[in-house]
């Protein structure tokens, strides 16, 4: 069956191999992308080879743009189905020097961006009785393996992996809601000395967004093995 897919920061790296992935499973996926124009060029390769794709403006760290997406997606007649949050921000600066927009944006983008899509969507999956949301959250946001990277990113993404577990307990369970890891990824974040490609990355993603009936939910996971918060 065909699902009906969100993606965020979908105009490259992880984003984008999710994206290819899921609509080479046969699904409906919107690319979203802050710049309209970016979310265009990667998706014309997408379509050109037979993938039903459509790119969609979308700043999840802008409650007005994250508005504007949903009615775009609602009237093309479309419900998502499936969201992957995977819009990401690093400042690679201790917390003492962030800014007050980098303090802002960074938990725009990794805690009450993905909430608000969720607050807009989840309905619609509860009332149709089918939903998946996954976050792509980090070992970095895991206390277990001691919150690291630079400034506020491994704590935001803590809080990340705190509202995939409270919206898990939230809603019901054929609303499968998790978080993963990817692992250090070759992008532009992730840097060319990283030995994963964006498509390993993205492939727990796609196993979560695309879970039975019996799947997990409220759980974390990297290489689709759970791991500890």
């Amino acid at each position: 069956m065909q699902r009906t897919a969100l993606v965020t920061g979908a105009n490259r790296g992880i984003g984008l191999a999710i994206a290819r992935r899921l609509a080479g499973l046969g699904h409906f996926v919107w690319l979203g992308a802050r710049d309209f124009r970016a979310g265009a060029e990667a998706a014309d390769p997408l379509r050109r080879a037979g993938l039903a794709v459509e790119p969609v403006e979308l700043d999840v760290a802008d409650p007005a743009s994250i508005e504007a997406a949903v009615q775009r997606i609602l009237s093309a007649g479309r419900t998502v189905e499936i969201l992957v949050n995977n819009a990401g921000v690093l400042h690679d600066k201790p917390l003492l020097k962030l800014t007050e927009d980098e303090f802002a944006e960074s938990i725009a983008v990794h805690l009450t961006g993905p909430l608000r899509l969720v607050q807009l969507l989840a309905p619609g999956m509860v009332e149709r009785r089918w939903g998946r949301i996954v976050n792509v959250s980090s070992g970095w946001g895991s206390f277990a393996e001691g919150l690291g990277g630079p400034g506020l990113y491994g704590v935001t993404k803590a809080a990340l992996n705190a509202l995939t577990l409270r919206l898990a307990n939230e809603l019901p369970a054929c609303i499968k809601v998790n978080a993963m890891c990817p692992g250090w990824v070759r992008t532009r974040m992730g840097g060319a000395q990283a030995p994963r490609t964006p498509e390993e990355g993205a492939d727990t993603a796609v196993w979560l967004a695309t879970l039975p009936e019996d799947g997990p939910t409220g759980g974390f996971f990297r290489d689709r093995r759970k791991i500890a918060w």
